[in-house]
Order: structure tokens, then sequence, then C-alpha cells
């Protein structure tokens, strides 16, 4: 009777599997846009909306009463119970991000008295005051004349005559570093006033007077042996750059300006990211072009195609993602199979082919200039910058689409990335998101670089996703020597717990789905030590429901590895999807990890994710992926099905 039993109950299981699996499927594939591609939400934290908001006041751009009243709902709502404004759902305090939104709302008009700018205002005295806000903060502040522009570090244009050998060069920092500070720099240069018609200012924020306030201390990452000789040429050139000649200056601008005229990248903008896009159309306004001047009214209705505009509210992307977005949903389907899935996934895959970049040599080129090109960057058009990680996982859903499905059409596309990714390797043997060798360290302690993301070194998680595509190509360790290398990179960037660093996602539950994937790909035995190590952690701090969560304070600069936090439904993908990788598909974790998906699914089949997952920046930009929770949790779930139904239970993909 017992075994008669146990026989009901697993077949219970497999139906509500099967069902789970089913409904996941048709919400994803309601998603999917009439020419094939997907693109989700893509949402960052206050700052870029706010920014948004005072980038129209700075131009003195006609008040748009509704989109704004929408904004201000938006700012409302994400407002922190501590009064200020957080980096990541529920997070802790952050001064920039309070300080941004609170001047947006008194913006739009918002009453200083409002119990919600009250409770800003006193969250944002409580920890010192505005004066603590970072240097891109002061930028803006300076703009608007909040400040001086004795608060933001020097940022002489001449920068960009700098020849290569020099100890700075635009082309030593990575790429978001290098499009942002191009025409911020014209700004500096310039020094704008913003138009500001309603007079609007925050000096209440301060508890000094805001024009008094000097240069930012040093920030927690930087040496202080490094960043007193910075700060000390920062005061050389403070003192020095009145006196460059103009011609000098003008040679400076205009080689500033074919940079960006190079890389406007149409509608889409430079670098396809909000920061930059913003400064260019500052830039322009600050040159004396009008509205109507091609390049800056181009960049500003591609700042407005960033916009997610609802009933209620709205607010501002920092990019958009149709190519993460379309490849990984092509993999979720690829896996769940049957009628629908796979021609949409073909679908979808067919709608990339023509994204792959094959003429530009872009920044990347620098370093790697007998590289030919044939990446995809993350957005619908971004040339100049194509990422490894999305043409690695590209690669990998077009690969196993022709394996599986005997799909044609994509082995030159698939060759030519090949080629690409095995040029960008850094020679440490790890790879990097859009750069090579991109390892002048001692750069991050600038004035500038308080944030401490100016470089693009190779990591964990792109280092594992790279090696994925290659070993799922059929090369190993042993008849490739990037493979080689990568997986050497790898097994001395472990953590002694076992868990790996995920710079992309968030954070060592990403980092270690990455790497046992791509272990597992390229041959590793499911026994070597580093693998045994990675599955036992990610057992360990499974969440007493079943799932997995992971906390954005476990990038904290005094390591202490994983921090706890609530179960979301993508971090319990990644966690299943690792263990599986190892050979653990019948650990009793991966089971509990599949009744939770099961058991937290919405009636639309999907799931719902408050909760940040994604990474920008560490420590200062964090990012919501919409899609996550849409195409993860049916990625695992079929995956289990799957080897569930097979007698090896080895993964035989690179994800």
């Amino acid at each position: 009777m017992d075994s008669v039993n146990a026989t009901s109950r697993e077949a219970q299981e497999f139906r509500n599997l099967e069902s789970s699996i089913a409904s996941a499927t048709e919400g994803v594939l309601g998603f999917q846009q009439p020419d094939g591609h997907w693109v989700f939400e893509l949402e960052a934290d206050c700052t870029i909306p706010a920014e948004y908001v005072l980038l129209r006041h700075y131009l003195a751009e006609p008040v748009d009463a509704v989109l704004e009243a929408k904004i201000a709902n938006y700012l409302r709502r994400v407002q922190g119970a501590h009064g200020g404004w957080p980096l990541v759902h529920d997070g802790e305090f952050d001064m920039s991000a309070s300080v941004k939104a609170y001047f947006a709302l008194k913006m739009i008009g918002d009453s200083i008295d409002a119990r919600h700018m009250v409770r800003a205002r006193e969250a944002i005295h409580s920890r010192g005051g505005a004066i603590h806000s970072n240097v891109f903060t002061r930028f803006m502040l300076a703009m608007f004349g909040v400040v001086t522009w004795r608060a933001v570090p020097v940022l002489p244009i001449e920068i960009v005559l700098l020849p290569f050998w020099s100890p700075f060069h635009i082309n030593k920092i990575s790429y978001w570093a290098r499009t942002t500070m191009v025409p911020l720099m014209v700004i500096a240069a310039l020094k704008p006033r913003a138009k500001n018609p309603k007079g609007v200012g925050i000096d209440e924020l301060f508890p000094q007077d805001p024009r008094s306030i000097g240069m930012t201390a040093k920030a927690p990452h930087q040496s202080m042996a490094w960043f007193v000789l910075f700060r000390a040429l920062d005061g050389i050139l403070r003192v020095i750059e009145p006196m460059f000649p103009k011609s000098l200056r003008k040679r400076a601008i205009d080689a500033a300006l074919a940079f960006t005229e190079e890389r406007l990248n149409g509608e889409d903008g430079m670098g396809a990211i909000y920061p930059p896009m913003a400064n260019i159309v500052m830039m322009y306004d600050a040159l004396g072009k009008d509205e109507n001047f091609p390049p800056r009214a181009i960049t500003r209705r591609g700042i407005d195609k960033l916009l997610v505009i609802k009933d209620d509210e709205a607010y501002c992307q920092p990019c958009v993602s149709p190519v993460w977005d379309t490849t990984l949903t092509a993999h979720a389907l690829l896996e769940a199979g049957g009628d629908k899935a796979v021609p949409a996934a073909k679908q979808g895959l067919d709608w990339l082919i023509p994204k792959q970049e094959l003429e530009v040599k872009g920044d990347w080129a620098v370093k790697r200039p007998d590289v030919r090109p044939g990446g995809w960057a993350f957005q619908y058009n971004n040339a100049h910058y194509p990422d490894l990680d999305d043409t690695a996982v590209v690669v990998m859903s077009m690969d196993r689409m022709r394996r599986e499905h005997g799909a044609t059409g994509y082995d030159a596309a698939i060759d030519r990335a090949r080629e690409w990714i095995e040029g960008m390797q850094s020679d440490d043997g790890g790879w990097a998101a859009f750069d090579v060798n991109n390892l002048e360290y001692y750069l991050n302690n600038i004035p500038f670089s308080d944030h401490g993301a100016l470089l693009d070194p190779p990591t964990e998680d792109v280092t594992a996703r790279c090696i994925s595509m290659l070993a799922q190509l059929g090369e190993t360790a042993e008849t490739s020597k990037h493979v080689a290398d990568g997986i050497a990179y790898l097994r001395k960037t472990q953590h002694p717990e076992g868990s790996w660093y995920g710079r992309w996602g968030m954070n060592f539950i990403y980092g270690t789905w990455s790497v046992l994937c791509a272990l597992n790909m390229a041959g590793v035995r499911h026994d070597d030590p580093m693998m045994r190590k990675a599955a036992g952690w990610l057992a360990s701090i499974q969440n007493q429901d079943g799932g997995w969560g992971e906390d954005a304070v476990s990038y904290r600069l005094d390591y202490r590895g994983w921090e706890a936090a609530p179960s979301t439904a993508s971090q319990t993908a990644w966690a299943l999807l690792a263990l599986m990788a190892a050979g653990e598909v019948d650990h009793p974790a991966v089971a509990r990890g599949v009744e939770y998906l099961i058991a937290t699914q919405n009636e639309k089949g999907l799931w719902d994710e408050q909760r940040y997952t994604a990474t920008g920046f560490p420590r200062v930009f964090y990012l919501r992926y919409h899609g996550y929770p849409k195409f993860f949790p049916l990625w695992a779930l079929a995956r289990y099905r799957n080897l569930r139904n097979t007698n090896g239970r080895v993964v035989g993909v690179g994800m």
C-alpha cells in the first residue's frame, strides 16, 4: 500500500510540475512582440526618474503635468520606511538617491511641509545632510547652482587629448564611464547654469551653507596614499586650469564632440544608457545648440523612449534589454519544449541574427585591433559597445536550436561570435563585459571615482558564460587554451566557503550558478572538490520556505559572503539550475526548491518579485529585470522535469 501511495503521490507531483511548466510557458509567450523578440521593463532605483524630471527643468522644457504627477506617484511609492530612498526594494537609506528624489518632488510641486517631504528631510539631516552626496549628485547640484563647482572634482576637457601611454586615458576606463564622462567634461569646462524657471533649490537639505562646501572625502574603497596623490593633483589642476590656452580648450572640446558624434547611435543614444544621453543633451545646450539641433533633438527623443508610463505611475529606465531578454527567454522556451515554445524561441533567435555587429570596431578594438567584430549588444542598437555576456548567451541559444531542432541559418553568426569572444579574453584568463585588460585599478582612487565603478575588469560570471559557450561548441581544457585559462581563473577566484562572486547578478548565488554551469559543460567532474564545495554551500543557504534569496548588502567592501534575504523566484531558479549542473537533481534541496516555485506561481502562470536581483554597479546601482521572475523559474522547472525523465541526469548544455 505504501508503494502505491508513493507512486500516486509521485504521479500527482509530476502532473503539478507539468501544469506549472505549461502555465509558465503560456505566460511567457504572451509577452512576445509581433516581430518575435521579447523586451521586459528594466527598473533601477529612484535616481533615473528623478534625474529625468530635473533634466526637463534644467532645460526649461514645457511642464508635462500629467507625466510629472505619475513620476511623483512612483517616487512617493518607493520611498523607504526610513524616510529616505534606497537603492533596492526594502533597502537601506542612500544619501544621493534621497537628495535627488526630494529635489525632483519639490521641483514637481510637492510642498516641503508634506509629510513625506518632512520625513525625507529629517532622514537626510540625521545622516549629516546632503553634503554627503556622491560626485554625480554634486555635479547635478553644481549645474543647478545649489553648490559651487569647488564641490566637484576638476575634469579638464583636455584629458581627451592625452596619449594612450598617459596614466589617465578615456580608453583605460569602462565604456559606461567613458561615454558618461566625455560630455560631462565639456559641461565641466563650460560650467553652465540650469534654466530652472521655477527657481527651485534644496538649501534646506544642508546643515551648512551649501555654497561653502568643498571636495568629497575619501571613499571607503579608496587607498589613502593614492587618494592623497590624486587630491593633490586635483588641487594643482584647479589652480592652473583657467590658464590653459583657449586654443587647446577649443581643440579638446572639438575632440570630445567628434568622439560623441561618432557614437550618437540615433535615438538609441550614445552607449544606449541614460547618463551619457542626458549629459549629451545638456552639453549641446551649454554649447548654445537649441532643441532643434539634430544631435540634441535625436538624443532627447531617445531619452523619452526609456519612459515606462502606466495608468497611475511612470518612471524612466536606465536602458532597455531586448537582446538579453530575448535570448534568455529563448533558452527557457527551448528547455520547456513543445509545439508553441520552440517555434516562438526560433522566431526570437531569428530576430537576433541581424542584431549581431559585424562591421563596427568599437572602443574594445583599442586593445584588440586585430580582432574582427562579432558580438551582440544588450540593447536594440549599440554598435560601439557589444558585450561578451550577451554574445555568449545568444550563441548558446542558437547552437541549441540548431543541434536539437535542426534549425539552419545560425552557423555563420556562431562562428563569428566565437572568434570575437576568443579574441576578447584578458591576460589573466578571465573575460570582462565590454573591454579587455581593463585593469588600471589605481584609477578607482581618483576623486571622480567615489563610486568605485570606473573599470570593467574580468569577472567570474562573464568568464563562466564565455567558457560555457566555448565548451558547448565542443572546446575543452585539453583542446583549447582559452577554456583551460578560463577554468584556471575560476579555480583561483572561488571563495573559501565555495561560492563565486557575481558582478552582474546578485551576487554569490548568481556567480555560483554561472560558474557551475560552465564547469559542468567544460567536463569538470562533479566530484571535483571545487564543484562539491559549491554545491554544498548552495544547499546550506536554502531558506526554510524552500527558496533562495540574497541581499545587496553581500556586496559590502568588508567581505562577509552571502547575506540572507527573503526568497525570490529568480534567485531560487539560479540555485536550482546550479545544483542540477553539479549533478544534484535528486538532492532534497532541489525538490524543495521546485516545490517553492510551484507554490508561489501566480494565476497568470508567472511569479511576483519586488526585490532587486541584478546589479548595475555593486554598492551603487542595482537593477530589477521584470523578465527574470518570468523566464528563469520556467527554465528551472523544465530542466528539473527533463533531467528527472532521463537516466543520465547530466545537463548537456552550457546554461
